[in-house]
């Protein structure tokens, strides 16, 4: 079922995002080779429960970290490890949840460890200008069909990997709610927007292959030829007129 968002549940999501935002932005110096990805998990963590919220991921069907930490080829849901260390040219994608007072923001973004290859250069390039052109078509009247075409034909063109098996989704009280929002295909979700629904856009490429693979921990989720893979996404909420990005730094 799609919720339409009240104006107080909608404050409560503007806050948890305006913390994830801030979060993410406390993190950035901390990206360099040398550091582990467990380090980074404390960091967040500490930094979202300084600020009066909690890591949504912490805990979440039994993940063990607070955020997910995805590195070169990890598509998704990276376990954060003391003995993962970033190194130059990779790259790595920072997934983060927060809920505040029972309402969830989520984003993720990937970021250049030092000086990457210039094809991992435009896989990110062009992941990111996939979100963005998803989000640029969102407006009451518009359709999640509308979104899905706009990141495909974004990425499309690259010959880049789309994966398939996941998916952005509607957020609120629940971390994953509906609509599913896929990054690709025609007429997969025939969903009208409204003001006041709440969701994820979050396009997830691979240089390589869209095939991927979930490893025994049941978590980390890989390309199946270890090619790199690259993930954008922010919570959006569709307003009378357009759309609000919820998961950046407001003052």
């Amino acid at each position: 079922m799609i919720t339409i968002k009240s104006a107080r549940e909608i404050e409560l999501m503007r806050t948890a995002g305006n913390i994830l935002a801030r979060t993410r932005e406390h993190l950035v110096p901390h990206i360099k080779p040398g550091v582990t990805t467990h380090e980074l998990d404390v960091l967040a963590e500490n930094f979202i429960r300084s600020l009066g919220a909690i890591p949504s991921f912490k805990g979440y069907n039994g993940f063990p970290g607070s955020i997910c930490a995805s590195v070169n080829e990890v598509v998704i849901h990276g376990i954060p490890s003391k003995k993962k260390i970033l190194k130059e040219g990779d790259i790595i994608s920072l997934d983060l949840g927060v809920n505040y007072k029972g309402y969830h923001a989520d984003s993720a973004w990937t970021f250049k460890v030092g000086h990457v290859d210039p094809k991992v250069e435009r896989l990110l390039k062009v992941t990111e200008e996939a979100l963005w052109n998803g989000i640029k078509v969102i407006k009451p009247g518009a359709t999640v069909n509308d979104i899905s075409k706009a990141v495909e034909d974004t990425i499309r063109p690259h010959g880049f990997g789309i994966v398939e098996d996941f998916t952005g989704h509607g957020i609120g009280m629940s971390l994953h709610e509906d609509p599913p929002i896929p990054n690709f295909g025609r007429e997969l979700v025939k969903v009208t927007l409204k003001p006041g629904m709440t969701f994820c856009v979050e396009p997830m490429v691979n240089l390589g292959t869209k095939r991927i693979r979930i490893l025994q921990d049941n978590w980390t989720t890989v390309t199946q030829d270890k090619s790199y893979s690259a993930h954008f996404e922010h919570t959006i909420l569709v307003t009378e007129d357009g759309y609000e990005i919820l998961t950046e730094i407001k003052e």
